[in-house]
Order: structure tokens, then C-alpha cells, then sequence
């Protein structure tokens, strides 16, 4: 699905001479590359503040606790996402409320959202999927008139642009409260390792996530809240720092990837390749196909039987996982449930080569037809 050992042979003699210099001084927690690389990914994003931290998973961790919000407190988000985004929620005892996704985009529905809204709801959790934005301006909309927090979980949308209707765009991550990502090695932006961080335009966030990532301290030995241990260290800041560089040639790669896979694929019946919205550009983390009439699964093992990868991202949404059945949440989303039995993503990185995509094409079009 990721080609990570092409990628790295790119980049590998700005790397090794970096991972020298850091062994030599031995700077592997709080260095200059961590410091560089939130400055640099601040400047790419146009955001006030970026705090790195451990992953993308204490992203919304630490997001969610900096908003103060209080056990039983509910927090709408869709349940066709990754399980990271919804499980932090159940983790701080706040009661999460699954909604429905638009079943173009794969992001979540605002109208769903609006219906969701009680007077315990305090934030909405809109999820950047597959690397296309959500709708964000009519979510401010509705978090504006109910008072509530955007917490965007941009794991696999960063380096996409929104557009607003006035014509400002704007990147992922910089539009609701706090935008959370995560540098997975397998994400567009991927570290060696795991990494992930925060962004926010307020000072006051700002503040209270980095004391909340760093044990909850004001000052050394000053614990002020309640908090935890998440930090970036300084080799993978500096693998970001050379991959931030890359990113837009990066993501441009993805686009001529997925471009050739919609022009193979359009005209079947069969193939729904994704939907590109008008409010935003997509960076295509996955690019991920919706099947009409052919039975998914059967089409997953015949490409593995014919080496290619292909993933179901996400074949169990989260309001049927078991984690969340103490809440008796007796929620009916049957898009939700649809796009579970639909959904099939090709290989999608930076690497591919012509005649991998003429390969993998021909095979789905071979079982398709």
C-alpha cells in the first residue's frame, strides 16, 4: 500500500548525515530539530501555533482535555473513521455521539450533525478522511450558534486546502479550535516512528496544550493540571523537517496517481472513483473506490492472490465496536453501515510507477468485468 523503503532512498543522504549530527550530540528529546520543525510546519500550515507531540492519538487526547470538558459531556463525531478519533472521547469519560457521513466525500454530515445537537453537546469532531476536507464552514456555523468546539482530525488530510465560499482558503487542521495530525510513517507526512501534533490560532490553547503535553507543568516541577507524557523526539523532527520540504511534491504525486486510476476507472459502471468536492482539494491518503454490484471482498483476496494490496478501510464503523457498548448508544446509521460493505482502497503513495498502476487497473477491471 506504501512504498517507505523508495521514499526513503530519496531523502536518505539528507538524512543519515542529520541522524549523526543528533547522535553525536546526543539531543534526542526537546532539541533544535523539534523547534525548527514547529516553526517550519507553523509557516506551511499559516497557523499560530503548532506543539508537537507523541502521536496522533494524544493529539486528540490532549485536545480534548485542554477544552476542559467534564465526564458525560457529549462529543459528536462520525463513526466511519479510524477508531483513534472516537476512542480518546470514551477514554476522559465523555460520551461520544456518532452521526452519519456524506456518502460523497466519506466526511461527515452537517445536517446529521445539527440533529445531533442536546444541551450536553460541547464539541463536534469532524474528520478529514481519505485526505479530502470536511465541510468545516457550515460546522462553524452550527458550533457558533450552539457555542460549541471544532477539534479537526486532520491524520490524513494534512497539506489539503478548504475553500470558503467567500474565496479564502484555508489548510486543514487551521480552521476549527485545535486541528490534530499524526505522523505515522505511513501518513503523507510520515515520520521513522510515531509522531503527531497540535495546532491551534488561540494563545490561550496554546498554553494549556503544552503544559497538558508536558506532565501539566507551568514551569519545572509546577503542576498546574492534570496531564500527560507526549513528546516528539529529535530525530523524528528532524526526518519531518526533510519530508516538510517534500510534502507538495509529495501530495502532487498522489494527485497524478489517483488521476490515472479516475480516468482508468470512470467510465465503468461498477467503479465509483471519489468524489472530489468543490470546497476542497484532496490529497488522496487513500484513494478509495466505492464498489456497485461486485462483492468487495471477493475482489480484496483476488488482488492479493495477484500481489496487489488493497485495504477496507473501515470494515467495522465504531458504533458497533465493543468498546462503546456500555453506552447503549442504539444508533441507526445505515450510510455508515453501507460504506462498510463498499468501500475498497487501491495502493496509494509517492512511488508508484506506471506500470504498477497499469497492473493494478487492469486486474480490478478484469474481476470488476
Amino acid at each position: 500500500m506504501v512504498d517507505l523503503v523508495s521514499q526513503y532512498e530519496k531523502i536518505k543522504s539528507s538524512v543519515l548525515p542529520l541522524f549523526e549530527e543528533i547522535m553525536s550530540k546526543a539531543q534526542f528529546i526537546n532539541g533544535p530539530e523539534v523547534t525548527a520543525f514547529q516553526n517550519e510546519l507553523q509557516d506551511y500550515l499559516g497557523v499560530k501555533h503548532v506543539i508537537p507531540c507523541a502521536n496522533g492519538t494524544d493529539a486528540l487526547q490532549i485536545s480534548l482535555m485542554a477544552l476542559g470538558l467534564k465526564p458525560g459531556d457529549e462529543v459528536i463525531t462520525p463513526s466511519f473513521t479510524y477508531i483513534a478519533t472516537t476512542e480518546v472521547i470514551a477514554l476522559l469519560g465523555l460520551k461520544p455521539v456518532f452521526v452519519e457521513v456524506d456518502p460523497n466525500t466519506f466526511c461527515i454530515n452537517t445536517d446529521a450533525v445539527r440533529k445531533a445537537i442536546t444541551t450536553k453537546t460541547k464539541a463536534i469532531v469532524p474528520v478529514h478522511l481519505y485526505g479530502q476536507s470536511a465541510d468545516m464552514e457550515p460546522l462553524l456555523k452550527i458550533a457558533n450558534e450552539y457555542n460549541l468546539f471544532i477539534i479537526e482530525d486532520n491524520a490524513q488530510g494534512i497539506g489539503a486546502e478548504y475553500a470558503f465560499s467567500s474565496g479564502l482558503k484555508q489548510k486543514t487542521g487551521t480552521i476549527g479550535d485545535i486541528g490534530c495530525t499524526s505522523f505515522f510513517p505511513s501518513k503523507n507526512l510520515g515520520c521513522f516512528g510515531d509522531g503527531g501534533a497540535l495546532c491551534t490560532n488561540s494563545d490561550d490553547l496554546a498554553v494549556k496544550i503544552r503544559m497538558i503535553a508536558n506532565h501539566g507543568q507551568s514551569k519545572k516541577y509546577h503542576h498546574d493540571v492534570v496531564g500527560c507524557n507526549s513528546r516528539l523526539d529529535n530525530l523524528q523532527a528532524g526526518v519531518l523537517r526533510i519530508k516538510l520540504r517534500e510534502l507538495d511534491g509529495y501530495i502532487y504525486a498522489r494527485q497524478q496517481a489517483a488521476s490515472f486510476y479516475n480516468a482508468a476507472f470512470k467510465e465503468n459502471e461498477k467503479i465509483e472513483i471519489p468524489f472530489q468536492s468543490e470546497y476542497s482539494s484532496h490529497v488522496f491518503h487513500q484513494y478509495t473506490i466505492k464498489l456497485k454490484d461486485v462483492n468487495r471482498d471477493m475482489l480484496h483476496e483476488f488482488l492479493k492472490d495477484k500481489n496487489i494490496p488493497s485495504m477496507i478501510y473501515y470494515p467495522i464503523p465504531a458504533h458497533r465496536q465493543k468498546m462503546f457498548a456500555h453506552f447503549n448508544l442504539a444508533c441507526e446509521l445505515p450510510q455508515t453501515d453501507q460504506l462498510t460493505h463498499q468501500v475498497l482502497s487501491l495502493p496509494m503513495h509517492t512511488e508508484l510507477e506506471q506500470d504498477q498502476l497499469d497492473y493494478i487497473t487492469q486486474e480490478v477491471l478484469k474481476f470488476v468485468n
